[in-house]
């Protein structure tokens, strides 16, 4: 049975502008590489998305997707939101036994986070807006999507070899 959070994704991505600003061109790749992420996800039941799949590691496709919605939460929401609503997952990795309900689960906490770093991004003055990282100290709203890039880029990468292993789809 294939999971609809994962399988009313489109088979296509929204095309990335090759000239635009600086907002512009950040939220599109960001967008993309979102998009590339549930793309990878497509068609596959939870058993299949919670497969650990290279060599002994415990990486997974839902475990990718729950990270990037404690990753979107985090930088989103506490360092540039102001908020702190705690975590989502005490180890977003960890899905053993995954089912239905935890995929179901995963996919709108991931679109909800989404949801709020799109408003919160669309409601700024610029991208030299500051929030307050713990470690870190003040960032601008350019760096953090600058590290959501850089954070979704290496985890597709991830993704990428995910899928293959799973059932041998590639590209996407």
């Amino acid at each position: 049975m294939t999971l609809a959070p994962f399988a009313q994704t489109g088979a296509s991505r929204a095309k990335r502008p090759t000239q635009a600003d600086d907002r512009t061109t950040a939220v599109a790749f960001l967008r993309w590489h979102r998009e590339t992420l549930a793309l990878k996800c497509a068609g596959l039941d939870s058993a299949r998305l919670a497969q650990r799949s290279v060599g002994g590691s415990g990486l997974t496709l839902l475990g990718l997707v729950r990270h990037a919605a404690e990753s979107e939460r985090f930088w989103f929401r506490r360092v540039m939101g102001g908020e702190d609503l705690g975590t989502l997952y005490d180890d977003a990795f960890d899905v053993a036994g995954a089912d239905a309900a935890m995929v179901r689960q995963a996919w709108e906490a991931w679109q909800a986070e989404i949801a709020y770093a799109e408003g919160l991004v669309d409601s700024a003055g610029d991208l030299d807006v500051l929030g307050e990282e713990p470690g870190e100290g003040p960032v601008s709203l350019r760096w953090v999507l600058t590290h959501m890039l850089e954070e979704y880029a290496r985890h597709n990468g991830h993704a990428d070899l995910l899928r293959e292993q799973i059932d041998g789809t590639v590209g996407m």
